[in-house]
């Protein structure tokens, strides 16, 4: 290692040191130190609301498969519609094969039998970030002119911050959560498994549809925010009726002093990733926009320098080209490997499309988690700071062992280009002998100039330590 590298490593490891401890007085100060440092072993988190029995939940992959069900689901709405959102295009199209439906054309629709209330994060109040308040001014001009669409802009974000979570909730019976934005912006979210070129960034993303009790969780999230943005209290949601076997539990990011009702905060996010991932044994499987909180990659890094076990592996599925914080992403990453010190239990990887247009990024937007095929998260929250501390975030986490080896074999067999049989045997031995020949194949073929002939590859530039510092110090300066 260079002096230059050797230099900014020890200052980025005092800085990240830093920041947790900021982070660390920050939670206690609120009341949220469990958030870091839970009391027990169980992989739930605590306090309310609880896993909630009888529930039923779908992971939909791609926007091809999900986009569609919500287009299907909204057309069956009979009392009420709520959306709440980062940002949406009013003519972002949810069906494309046949008739093509656009979300502006829907929701008007249903407007005209039924209230259809939508909340969006009011937008940079900077033009130097995007979107921004006046993106956002545009977008509330498309969808209420000439419709019955109640649209609320929440602006009580913290500095630097916003209001991120993407969720649509039907008569409080079913509700969608995840990480696809209803946009075009910055990317079309409308993208199938087989990641065909198209001449723009592909797009991996995810959602669930949720049934059950628990969609009285995340319906009563909606209600609060939209009160506390407009002043109008909702009627409280009825609690639906069993619709399956599994136990959810809906968990979420709420900054302190941002709503009267969580004048406190909430941080339940970074406490069930702290749970889940401290217990792993054999795997820990991570799809994300984003690696580059402290607090996570610390848990990490102890589980690669003491191994839990022989056959553990840690595989890490990434955008190659983030919007934002990629040497902070990369910065981790060295770290990582680091700590593996050759023992090749950790994979990063990256996805690019095929085709006559390719190959080109495909951009790694889905916020998913696995350990051990025993529990699984999936919602908007990315691994950073941003999503576990100051935005606003909604995520969803079951305890369903099936659901959740299920689920991991879906994007196994979609990124290793092979039937869901060939990926189902022993993790360990799918990781080394199935992801990291091709990973290392195509990266291979990517210094040499080569075409690519698979989808998978390591991610590039895991090595680079530049702006090291920008990730620990931006942490620190935006907290407060």
């Amino acid at each position: 290692m260079g002096v230059r590298l050797a230099v900014d490593k020890a200052i980025g490891d005092i800085a990240e040191r830093v920041v947790r401890n900021h982070h660390r007085r920050r939670l206690r100060r609120l009341g949220w130190g469990r958030a870091l440092d839970p009391a027990d072993g169980e992989l739930w988190t605590a306090g309310e609301p609880p896993p909630r029995a009888g529930c039923s939940l779908e992971v939909l992959v791609d926007g091809a498969e999900a986009l569609p069900r919500l287009a299907v689901e909204l057309r069956r709405a009979r009392s009420h519609v709520h959306l709440a959102g980062w940002y949406i295009s009013p003519d972002f199209a949810l069906a494309r094969d046949g008739e093509r439906i656009e979300l502006r054309t829907l929701l008007a629709e249903l407007a005209e039998r039924m209230p259809v209330r939508m909340l969006l994060w009011a937008g940079s109040p900077l033009p130097l970030f995007h979107p921004d308040r006046q993106d956002v001014a545009g977008v509330r001009h498309a969808l209420t002119f000439g419709t019955k669409i109640e649209l609320a802009t929440d602006s009580k974000e913290r500095p630097l911050h916003c209001h991120h979570e993407k969720v649509v909730i039907i008569d409080d019976r079913v509700a969608f959560v995840g990480g696809i934005d209803l946009t075009t912006y910055a990317g079309d979210r409308f993208d199938s498994p087989a990641h065909e070129a198209r001449g723009d960034v592909g797009w991996h993303d995810a959602l669930c549809v949720l049934r059950g009790p628990a969609v009285a969780d995340v319906a009563t999230h909606f209600r609060q925010r939209w009160e506390a943005v407009t002043g109008d209290a909702l009627p409280r949601p009825r609690r639906p009726r069993p619709a399956g076997d599994v136990h959810v539990q809906v968990v979420r990011t709420v900054p302190e002093r941002i709503y009267d009702s969580v004048g406190g905060g909430e941080f339940r996010i970074l406490e069930a990733y702290t749970r889940a991932l401290r217990s792993a044994e054999r795997l820990i499987y991570l799809e994300n926009q984003f690696l580059w909180s402290s607090e996570i990659a610390e848990i990490l890094e102890r589980k690669l320098e003491r191994p839990p076990s022989d056959e553990f592996r840690l595989v890490i599925v990434l955008p190659a080209h983030p919007n934002d914080g990629r040497d902070d992403t990369r910065g981790q990453l060295a770290d990582l490997i680091e700590c593996d010190a050759g023992d090749g239990r950790v994979l990063a990887c990256s996805l690019f499309a095929l085709g006559e247009l390719g190959p080109s990024p495909v951009y790694v937007h889905a916020k998913i988690g696995i350990v051990d095929d025993r529990w699984l998260t999936l919602g908007s929250a990315n691994l950073n700071e941003h999503s576990l501390f100051n935005d606003t975030e909604l995520n969803v986490v079951t305890c369903d062992a099936e659901l959740a080896r299920r689920t991991r074999l879906r994007l196994w067999a979609e990124h290793l280009q092979r039937p869901v049989g060939e990926v189902s045997g022993d993790p360990t031995r799918v990781v080394d002998e199935v992801w990291k020949p091709i990973a290392e194949e195509q990266d291979a073929r990517r210094r040499r100039g080569e075409p690519f002939t698979h989808r998978l590859c390591l991610l590039p530039h895991v090595s680079r330590r530049t702006r090291r510092l920008l990730g620990p110090l931006q942490g620190l300066l935006v907290d407060g």
